[in-house]
């Protein structure tokens, strides 16, 4: 039988878990082995206005404990027979573990996409049309940006869009016509464009300009970077099990099977909320 390299296998996993990625590119990410996360901040002051020789009045100070429970994870389990396994080599578990570690972020990718729910909508009427959902094309992609920014400022987050900067995560065809529009513009941008295209994170009218598969359908993302959280167990992020014999179908086979995973929550706080957007499109 082959011998595992389990701690190699391990290191070249975290390599690959710890690569750049979308939602760590945009999420505040916060590792943490309680299974309770608390977020708490203070109320906002309150102001009045009185005339000389009146009293005021004092409003007490409050603390809010926001709490979410981290109780969901992604996963990734193989097994490998014994005869298959006994004809495998060094690069054979590093190509494993790498490929683990990359189905993991993509998982962790459209988990982050499927919680529109938690964001403020983004329809038509946010860019001066009538209600519905956007049907994204060249001739509106900078009003679609502009209203983003427009709205970050509204909710009061101009200030956090100055500090942590702007994100849209865009479908793949969506992507392509920022790409058109960035490549047609004056200068050093459009040289830019046409000589190299645009990469993820290209930034754009003051914004930073991603691109995904794992979407839901309807769905785009934006917002200020690190204003959506996430929440990932320390102990258990980049870990792998080695199970002997494991059972597979309800019978046990003779082999091992490799089982690592990802213990995760995806939190919008209450007053982060407002400048995250779930940009609804045709």
């Amino acid at each position: 039988m082959a011998v595992i390299p389990t701690i190699e296998y391990e290191t070249k996993l975290q390599e690959r878990l710890d690569s750049p990625v979308i939602y760590k590119e945009v999420c505040l990410v916060k590792m943490t082995n309680s299974g309770i996360w608390r977020n708490p901040y203070l109320t906002d002051s309150t102001v009045g206005t009185g005339t000389r020789g009146t009293g005021y009045t004092s409003v007490a100070v409050a603390t809010v404990d926001e709490t979410v429970t981290i109780n969901t994870y992604t996963y990734s389990a193989q097994h490998i027979d014994d005869a298959d396994l006994a004809q495998k080599t060094f690069s054979d578990f590093m190509e494993i573990a790498g490929n683990m570690g990359t189905v993991l972020n993509e998982d962790m990718e459209a988990k982050m996409l499927a919680e529109h729910a938690q964001w403020t909508n983004f329809d038509n009427a946010s860019i001066g049309g009538t209600a519905g959902n956007i049907t994204v094309a060249v001739s509106n992609v900078k009003k679609i940006i502009s209203s983003i920014k427009r709205e970050i400022r509204e909710a009061k987050g101009g200030k956090l869009l100055a500090t942590n900067g702007g994100f849209i995560i865009w479908r793949e065809a969506d992507f392509e016509l920022v790409e058109l529009l960035a490549s047609s513009e004056g200068f050093s941008t459009a040289d830019d464009a046409l000589n190299n295209g645009i990469k993820q994170g290209f930034k754009y009218l003051g914004i930073e300009h991603y691109s995904s598969t794992h979407h839901t359908a309807g769905h785009v993302f934006a917002g200020v970077k690190k204003a959506f959280a996430v929440g990932i167990v320390q102990s258990t992020f980049g870990k792998v099990k080695t199970i002997i014999n494991p059972v597979v179908s309800s019978a046990q086979i003779s082999g091992i099977g490799l089982e690592t995973r990802v213990d995760h929550k995806f939190m919008a706080w209450n007053k982060m909320a407002p400048v995250l957007f779930d940009v609804l499109v045709a």
